[in-house]
């Protein structure tokens, strides 16, 4: 008959510091009656497979500790924990390595530094598929660490506990590698987020954020970070069957927040349909648009949009909602505001989205022109704006300069025209929306 060796990890309440207690081994009998406690309706405990070791699993408890059972064979002991070295210092980032008051984890050590830190910065949101509320934010903190699948963050939106496994500049581990690619390792940052409840019940129904202070800690470091309020791929899907768009180039190329689901080389559907105007911004096209209210002549601006975003998701001009709205500023709008919309479309609704290359010599030292504010916008949009102290504006600057480089240094076909100066496929490549 099998038998397993049996761990407690017992997190202390106080520093959150791990003790893990041997009980010894039991038999397959004792087992079968863990896990049949564990599936009666409303039990404490909750049984979490181990993600790496065959056989292997873990019990969550309402008081915090975190039971480990491994098989006696073939391994020789308990299974040890997986802690790697830190080789590298981080690549440096705009926002906070820690997030204030965070409650803080293990030894910080789970990743390294960002294997693409030119490219957008971005954040995922996972969920862990567990009861939420009580305790169980240290047994599962405990469960992530023991089975070495670490995100930089986890969060209770019951009881808005957040706590930490490593720092947010550097990598995570909670991703699957895209075949040869460390998926947790590409952008200027991956910040992770694991957020305790399950993906058939999202967790933002009837979630107050203004009455949560530590998820509005969350949302500022992330912003801090450079990642835009916007959802490259659209709202994540509701349920397994719709998680199928895992769109590689939009994930390599487009900064903003995704779900588990929506990520290439994984196999998870979490976090489920979460409500994106929270988690936060709109949903987005995969060419950065923004999406379209249904069946109106109507739209409601949302965190993260700009006139020539909405301009291109709906075929129309800037030119055309500033008249339509009598706005005199494309800056002037605000989250919230309803902007009517062309009813029959831009005169020639086959003309291109995008403005067309104006010549590498527009671009010198003194140019004033909109085309060069509409650059600098689609450059922050796109996660390239760190070298920005104000604006971006109508003048050509070293700044617009220095950020169309870090871009060019991003996308590999453009490598090798990092000078900062657009040409032909640099501007293609930026799709600015027609103005």
């Amino acid at each position: 008959m099998a038998t397993f060796h049996v761990t407690v990890d017992h997190p202390d309440p106080d520093t959150q510091d791990i003790t893990t207690t041997y009980l010894g081994t039991v038999d397959q009998a004792h087992i079968d009656r863990v896990r049949a406690i564990a599936a009666l309706p409303g039990s404490a405990r909750h049984v979490k497979e181990h993600p790496r070791h065959e056989g292997a699993f873990m019990v969550l408890r309402d008081d915090g500790d975190l039971d480990v059972y491994e098989p006696t064979e073939p391994a020789t002991g308990p299974l040890p924990k997986i802690r790697p070295t830190l080789i590298d210092a981080a690549h440096p980032t705009s926002g906070p390595a820690y997030i204030d008051g965070v409650t803080r984890f293990g030894d910080q050590r789970i990743g390294g530094p960002m294997d693409t830190p030119l490219e957008p910065p971005r954040a995922v949101w996972h969920t862990t598929e567990s009861p939420a509320g009580g305790d169980y934010f240290t047994s599962i903190a405990a469960y992530l660490m023991r089975a070495g699948v670490e995100p930089q963050v986890i969060y209770c939106p019951v009881t808005d506990r957040l706590g930490q496994f490593g720092p947010l500049n550097l990598s995570a581990r909670a991703l699957k590698n895209d075949g040869t690619k460390r998926t947790n390792r590409i952008g200027k940052v991956c910040i992770q987020i694991e957020v305790l409840g399950r993906a058939q019940a999202p967790w933002t129904k009837g979630f107050d954020p203004k009455a949560k202070p530590n998820f509005q800690r969350l949302l500022t470091a992330i912003r801090a970070h450079g990642i835009p309020d916007v959802w490259p791929v659209g709202a994540p899907p509701a349920t397994a069957a719709l998680a199928t768009e895992r769109p590689r180039t939009t994930w390599e190329n487009k900064g903003g927040h995704y779900g588990h689901s929506q990520i290439p080389g994984q196999d998870h559907w979490d976090p489920g349909a979460i409500d994106t105007g929270i988690v936060p911004g709109s949903p987005r096209s995969a060419d950065g648009g923004a999406s379209p209210d249904t069946g109106s002549g109507t739209y409601t601006v949302r965190a993260g949009d700009t006139l020539t975003s909405i301009a291109a998701a709906h075929r129309t001009t800037v030119a055309a909602l500033l008249s339509l709205n009598g706005i005199k500023n494309a800056d002037d709008i605000t989250v919230g505001q309803r902007l009517r919309l062309p009813t029959t479309g831009p005169a020639n609704p086959t003309a291109p989205l995008y403005e067309p290359f104006p010549g590498t010599a527009f671009f010198h030292p003194g140019r004033r022109s909109p085309l060069v504010t509409a650059l600098g916008r689609r450059l922050v949009e796109l996660g390239f704006g760190k070298h920005y102290t104000s604006g971006p504006g109508p003048a050509w600057t070293e700044a617009d300069r220095l950020n169309t480089a870090d871009f060019q240094r991003s996308r590999p076909g453009l490598a090798g025209d990092a000078d900062g100066i657009p040409g032909p496929r640099t501007w293609a490549a930026l799709k600015i929306p027609k103005l």
